[in-house]
């Protein structure tokens, strides 16, 4: 029986410390799907957006973000938030006409 050098167990200590880290980082970050769609906390809306939960109950209120409410939690879907990001997007200024400047921040 060949016995293990210290070299080699450490060079498996590391490796074994590695897939360990990644193993953490898989579980913190992975979204299961569901149906092929994934869908997001309120934390977690709040944290990709950058926003308040106030900011994102107001979206809500308004209409503007669709939601699933469930008894204590809010969902999200991946795809209802790529479509307001979409449907809100701004183009820059360069690229519209000048009478839809006015439009576009709700004044006349």
């Amino acid at each position: 029986m060949e016995l293990v050098q210290e070299t080699n167990c450490r060079a498996m200590l590391d490796e074994l410390s590695t897939l360990s880290d990644y193993i953490r980082a898989m579980r913190t970050h992975y979204k299961p799907q569901m149906n092929g769609e994934r869908y997001y906390t309120t934390e977690e809306v709040c944290q990709m957006l950058k926003i308040t939960k106030r900011t994102l109950q107001q979206y809500r209120d308004d209409g503007i973000i669709p939601f699933i409410a469930l008894p204590g939690k809010m969902l999200y879907r991946e795809s209802d938030l790529r479509a307001a990001l979409e449907k809100n997007y701004v183009a820059p200024f360069a690229h519209r006409n000048a009478e839809d400047f006015p439009a576009v921040y709700g004044r006349r």
